[in-house]
């Protein structure tokens, strides 16, 4: 079973679902499940150094205090999944897009998840920049990858246009928020749903997969 995870590196509710999603993996051991993450940004016109963070909630949310609201209704459902979401340490908001090319490149090491969860730690917990280089080198670094090699390509510009093309792609398809989770490129779970939907759905494919199965022999 291949589940492909859309999302952004500064989407609380992505952490929120990945963990929900990792609560219900954990209940189906027996189920041979692969992943990989795919990009979607949130702020696509976010500039390259990104933003003051209170300039950017202020113009999206309308004002300091309704963001507030937002960002107390994530801190306690995070609480409920063990992560400690510290929004106050958060001072700028990235644009993503390095660190989409960062997940990108850790494929070939099989460390995609890996990263992706540093850099939730990271920006969430820390409040770190995960659009400066020298965080995604300290990343890089802790999963494994070859600084040198990431150094060199995060000095470039390889990669760029083919995250903000599949990033195009996914809103075409109707993707307007995230998490998106495909599953064997014939099932959708929107949103960060509780660890039941997940279950449900496994359920599900494994029986219409026995139905299938049962088809071919009677056709034989």
């Amino acid at each position: 079973m291949h589940i492909e995870i859309i999302s952004d590196t500064v989407c609380p509710w992505c952490y929120i679902g990945k963990r929900r999603f990792e609560r219900a993996a954990a209940e189906r051991p027996d189920l041979n499940i692969t992943l990989s993450w795919r990009p979607f940004q949130l702020n696509p016109q976010m500039p390259r150094a990104g933003m003051d963070l209170h300039q950017h909630v202020t113009e999206k949310f309308g004002g300091e205090e309704a963001a507030q609201e937002v960002y107390e209704n994530i801190r306690i459902v995070g609480e409920s999944e063990d992560l400690p979401f510290a929004f106050d340490l958060v001072e700028r908001m990235p644009n993503t897009i390095d660190s989409h090319r960062l997940i990108r490149w850790s494929t070939s090491g099989e460390l995609q998840d890996a990263v992706v969860e540093k850099l939730f730690q990271r920006y969430f917990f820390e409040g770190a920049d995960i659009g400066d280089p020298e965080v995604l080198l300290e990343i890089a670094d802790e999963v494994g990858l070859d600084t040198d090699v990431i150094a060199d390509l995060l000095d470039g510009d390889q990669d760029r246009d083919v995250i903000a093309e599949e990033n195009k792609a996914y809103q075409e398809m109707g993707v307007t928020g995230v998490p998106c989770f495909i599953v064997d490129r014939k099932y959708v779970v929107m949103g960060a749903q509780e660890p039941e939907t997940f279950l449900q759905l496994f359920e599900k494919i494994e029986a219409q997969e026995d139905e299938d199965a049962h088809d071919e022999v009677e056709e034989t």
